[in-house]
């Protein structure tokens, strides 16, 4: 795999017009969501001049095989080749699943990125992971594809409901955790509200990046990039379940970054004080989950699904002390039982 393009502006539409002048692109669909069709798509929509634009639901509930088919009809119906393209614009759900439909349609045809929340400007889009929710489980069936381009414009965040970009800002702790010392001492000075946000993009954007460059195939080095995932996908899938319940991506990732930041704590000897700024300031910007000791009992559960598990272990990546991660450290069961009971205190 090579690196990808990834392209960030404050005038998003030359640099997409200047893609499609040099393409020779037979059909061009674009996928969107009933939010972005209405907020999103009219920013772009005069340079990308679609042959076809699919809709569907908004939700990552709607991640799955079923949702997948209505968008391989559409594209099959409307009789696309392999030269044609398939344009995301949206969050994480929409890149996550466009792509894998993409990669996948006729044995792949290429795709682009346009993401417009923060969570998939600062990840979701970048690194070429593709995938859908089966049977409960999060991001369960996928593979490993580059969009031929990513386009990043911040202007797209003005967009979000507050709740959606505090969720994104998950990912940005998560990247300064596992690699930069330096600017988590920046957020964590400064009020989730008051963040520069085009800064926290390009930063996120060349830890990922990098990391991804080192490891594309995530066979290493880049699952650092899970801290706060296996428990927190776990949290994920299961809120997934329930109706009046149901959290953001964002929201269940910091929930398992201060899990994780105690397991970080008892196995790696993350230093106390770092345990205490992490979970305070995490706590602080996103307030804490209620889970009762049965939702213990069955997060612990999905965490036998984590894609990392090896030979039924499963595996953590974890914290040597902020901005320095380790991965592949083998936890039990009852570990994470233990420290999910200590985040459900009191």
């Amino acid at each position: 795999m090579l690196p990808e393009e990834i392209e960030i502006s404050q005038n998003i539409s030359v640099n997409i017009q200047a893609f499609f002048n040099a393409s020779d692109y037979d059909k061009v669909a674009v996928l969107v969501d009933e939010n972005t069709r209405l907020h999103c798509l009219p920013l772009v929509h005069k340079v990308i001049k679609p042959t076809d634009i699919i809709e569907i639901e908004s939700g990552e509930e709607k991640k799955t095989l079923d949702t997948c088919v209505r968008i391989w009809r559409e594209l099959t119906d409307n009789h696309y080749e392999r030269k044609s393209l398939l344009v995301n614009l949206g969050g994480g759900v929409i890149g996550d699943m466009g792509g894998f439909c993409a990669a996948t349609y006729k044995r792949g045809i290429d795709f682009v990125n346009i993401p417009t929340t923060l969570l998939s400007q600062v990840d979701a889009s970048i690194g070429g992971k593709l995938g859908i929710d089966f049977l409960g489980f999060k991001n369960h069936i996928g593979t490993f594809e580059l969009p031929r381009k990513v386009f990043i414009d911040t202007k797209f965040l003005k967009t979000l409901p507050e709740r959606e970009l505090r969720s994104g800002f998950a990912e940005v702790i998560k990247h300064c955790l596992i690699a930069d010392k330096d600017y988590w001492k920046i957020i964590s000075d400064v009020d989730f509200k008051d963040q520069n946000w085009p800064d926290i993009v390009n930063h996120s954007v060349e830890v990922k990046n990098k990391v991804v460059e080192e490891d594309p195939f995530e066979k290493g080095r880049r699952k650092i990039l899970n801290f706060g995932h296996t428990i927190g996908h776990a949290i994920e899938s299961y809120f997934l379940q329930m109706d009046e319940q149901r959290l953001l991506h964002g929201e269940a990732i910091a929930a398992g970054m201060i899990c994780e930041t105690y397991l970080s704590g008892k196995f790696c000897n993350l230093p106390e004080s770092s345990v205490k700024s992490i979970e305070n300031y995490i706590t602080e910007t996103f307030g804490r989950i209620r889970i009762s000791l049965e939702d213990i009992e069955e997060i612990t559960k999905l965490c036998l699904q984590d894609k990392k598990n090896v030979k039924g272990i499963i595996n953590f990546s974890l914290l040597k002390e902020i901005g320095n991660s380790v991965f592949n450290v083998g936890i039990e069961q009852n570990e994470i039982r233990e420290v999910l009971q200590l985040y459900a205190r009191p």
